[in-house]
């Protein structure tokens, strides 16, 4: 027979909310998912999401517009409390670009831990999958953070990533990983 919590004991322990944000392009969701890997292999519960495919399921309904980001990082960050407040590990990459976002997370999510990843635009210029930001710099696109767009960098996130453009993207999942003590234990 189990034990039911007694009524002033926590039914769980919230799970820890890793919100992984930069700018489109910085490598947050190649992060992420090597920190759900690394997190899942030393047995905790983790559930990753990812700002594009979060907007995916929302629908169309939201645009690239700060009105609508605003309200996508709102839920976003609401999303994970109720996720992490059932015990399991959040993985969040997202832009997320809005000191209120960052600041709501740290005042609703018991155990938020903010990682930035910082690379220099021209790094994104010449990097970015979809050219986001040579097509934003040459003024063909609207709505780039950090371009045409106000990106309020994280101001004292848990851990800041500079990545001039000279990392491999395992070179960064470690040193967020020594940054966390997350290394490789040993067999």
């Amino acid at each position: 027979m189990s034990r039911l919590p007694a009524p002033d004991e926590p039914a769980c322990t919230p799970g820890v909310t890793y919100w992984v944000t930069g700018r489109s392009g910085s490598g947050k969701t190649t992060l992420a998912q090597a920190l759900t890997t690394r997190l899942t292999a030393r047995g905790r519960p983790v559930i990753q999401l990812d700002g594009d495919r979060m907007r995916e399921i929302l629908g169309q309904g939201y645009s690239h517009e700060e009105v609508d980001r605003r309200q996508l990082a709102a839920i976003y960050g609401k999303l994970c409390r109720e996720i992490s407040g059932q015990g399991s590990d959040v993985v969040c990459s997202t832009v997320s670009m809005f000191h209120a976002a960052h600041q709501w997370n740290r005042e609703n999510l018991p155990r938020y831990v903010e990682i930035y990843l910082r690379v220099p635009i021209p790094i994104l210029a010449q990097r970015h999958p979809k050219g986001l930001y040579a097509r934003g710099l040459a003024g063909h696109i609207r709505n780039v953070p950090g371009v045409d767009q106000t990106f309020e960098e994280p101001i004292d996130p848990d851990v800041l990533i500079e990545d001039d453009g000279s990392k491999t993207a395992a070179v960064v999942a470690e040193e967020l990983f020594r940054h966390l003590h997350l290394e490789r234990e040993a067999a």
